[in-house]
């Protein structure tokens, strides 16, 4: 119970503002990039999207996982919900100010995530936004998921050559690892934590905010990487 709340309070400091900007977080990153945005697309959304962090008043999340769309529509984090496949889904061109794929493009095969991105740019009016590993991050099933399957790896360079810029997320690639390559993380699945290397986690997942830092600019070094993509009109 004692473990169950310091994970939740790190989440909480996660949302804070002044920690956002110091160490880049995500939840920061995503609400400076969508500042401005009335709508926003949020493809292959899970359970717990980090844009309920973020103002925006039309947001409309995708998800082909039912028991995590249900999750989401609890929380009431999107507007709209779609429960479908990512890769199937269709708009109109210029449907929403953004698109964001959060943690999805790796659980895609090579040539089905370009095709997604194409797509994306074509709906978006604003911005691309994506987040993934940094290269192949090996991962099998999880929460009896089997789309959770990492099926590619996506580079620095390959995403700057398609015109997105790229910073670093989650510090330093060393001290982080695969989910499935830790036998402990069955016991929370969406935290902070849940990719940390080594024990104890707390410490490390301290060190691993401080390397945050330096990685952000320094994104070859980083475990994941954001990718951002303006869209001309």
């Amino acid at each position: 119970m004692k473990s169950m709340f310091i994970y939740k309070l790190i989440d909480c400091l996660y949302s804070l503002p002044f920690l956002g900007w110091m160490f880049h977080t995500r939840v920061y990153c995503l609400k400076k990039e969508l500042s401005g945005c009335g709508s926003v697309l949020d493809l292959g959304c899970g359970p717990n999207s980090p844009v309920q962090f973020c103002s925006v008043p039309k947001k409309v999340g995708v998800e082909l996982f039912r028991p995590y769309l249900e999750s989401s529509q609890r929380k009431k984090i999107h507007n709209q919900y779609i429960l479908g496949d990512v890769t199937e889904v269709a708009f109109k061109p210029k449907s929403f100010d953004a698109v964001i794929l959060i943690d999805v493009l790796e659980h895609l095969k090579k040539t089905q995530g370009r095709k997604l991105i194409k797509k994306m740019e074509s709906w978006a009016k604003k911005k691309v936004i994506l987040t993934t590993p940094n290269g192949y991050l090996k991962q099998n099933v999880l929460d009896q998921n089997c789309f959770q399957l990492h099926r590619s790896g996506w580079s620095v360079d390959e995403l700057r050559k398609s015109g997105y810029r790229v910073y670093g997320m989650a510090g330093w690639r060393f001290l982080r690892t695969s989910k499935s390559a830790l036998s402990w993380v069955g016991e929370k699945e969406e935290d902070e934590v849940s990719t940390i290397r080594f024990s104890p986690r707390l410490f490390w997942l301290v060190v691993s905010e401080l390397t945050q830092i330096v990685t952000y600019f320094w994104p070859e070094k980083s475990f994941e990487i954001f990718c951002v993509k303006e869209v001309c009109k």
